[in-house]
């Protein structure tokens, strides 16, 4: 079991480590003694922890010997309140497995929240409080599209179980790509050297200004503790997949109704780009005239179509044409260059929605 320390402050590598504290006139006094970087880190920092949730994820587990059926706690994580409805975002890691979910708020208040829907592809996932919920504080949200490497973020979580926690750096590297729950790839991602541990999963990445710019997500550790290196999913992929998770339980999939030749098969008959393995019938592939793998006469296996670029940007992979999808969204007017018998050609389809 972990135990909530309030209030708590100590080092953490590069970072502070902060426990919640009640304004007073001795913290007013404190203030003025202090640089204007640090009195705006702790301004954000209490107005983040106003947005930022505990969760705890059960499973039920029958007894041996009683035979009754039991919650016991599956694992910890942290999250942010999304609007004043009682969702919540956090990680898809965060709640994987879990049966039942609760989630401390800021004033200490524990409730029972259900799983709306999640995005495993993204690592995202969005629970719902039960019952009334009090005053709820949604976070303010930024844009990860014109970050810069070197400027500063702060995040903010509970580490190990330990309350509100801010940990402070800066912005390592842009564009990374992590590997999902569900084995795909998250592009986009953000790179911090903030420390991000065990706990933080799931929580607030801020900018300067303490808007949302993404959610810490995974760290790159031999041991399992931070280690300089931690990756955030960019708030404009939050942005974009959070209210279709609200309103489907799922985020809607762009596409344009075709099936896909593994990259590794395609590559070991030498053929570049998305090769397309099945065209479903009714689809916008179908009604463009796309084609996939078929038989010859003589029971031989013949390529129909390749993608190999989406309005002139290069598709290299299956994971290419999936990011270009996303980028896109249903409804979008696409120009695919297709090859098909080494013969390039331009093709206009709409992108549809796809299971």
């Amino acid at each position: 079991m972990y135990r909530r320390i309030v209030p708590l402050v100590a080092a953490l590598g590069a970072g502070v480590l902060v426990g919640q504290q009640v304004p007073g006139v001795h913290a007013q006094d404190a203030l003025a003694d202090l640089s204007p970087d640090e009195r705006r880190d702790i301004d954000v920092f209490r107005r983040a922890s106003a947005s930022t949730v505990f969760i705890t994820t059960l499973s039920m587990q029958r007894d041996f010997f009683s035979m009754d059926v039991h919650e016991v706690p599956q694992g910890t994580g942290s999250g942010f309140v999304w609007d004043k409805a009682g969702h919540i975002v956090t990680n898809f890691h965060v709640v994987q497995n879990g049966a039942a979910f609760s989630v401390t708020l800021a004033d200490g208040a524990t409730l029972q929240a259900t799983l709306v829907g999640v995005a495993p592809d993204k690592d995202l996932a969005v629970l719902k409080l039960k019952g009334p919920s009090g005053k709820l504080t949604p976070i303010e949200m930024g844009g990860s599209k014109e970050l810069l490497v070197g400027q500063r973020v702060l995040a903010v979580g509970n580490p190990f179980g330990l309350d509100h926690s801010l940990t402070t750096g800066v912005v390592s590297a842009l564009g990374r790509e992590l590997r999902s729950p569900s084995g795909r790839t998250i592009r986009d991602v953000i790179q911090t050297d903030a420390a991000i541990n065990p706990g933080n999963s799931g929580g607030p990445l801020l900018d300067s200004r303490g808007r949302l710019i993404g959610i810490n997500s995974a760290i790159y550790s031999p041991s399992g503790a931070f280690s300089g290196i931690g990756f955030a999913v960019p708030v404009d992929t939050v942005k974009r997949l959070v209210p279709q998770i609200i309103k489907n339980g799922a985020p809607v999939q762009p596409g344009i109704g075709v099936s896909l030749v593994p990259d590794a098969y395609a590559r070991r008959s030498g053929l570049q780009g998305a090769v397309i393995h099945e065209v479903a019938r009714g689809s916008a592939a179908d009604k463009a005239g796309l084609l996939g793998l078929r038989r010859g006469r003589d029971g031989s296996l013949l390529v129909g179509d390749r993608i190999t670029a989406v309005d002139g940007e290069p598709v290299k992979t299956t994971e290419d044409l999936f990011y270009a999808f996303e980028q896109r969204g249903v409804g979008k007017s696409v120009t695919f260059t297709v090859v098909r018998a080494n013969v390039p050609r331009a093709v206009r389809i709409t992108l549809m929605a796809v299971e």
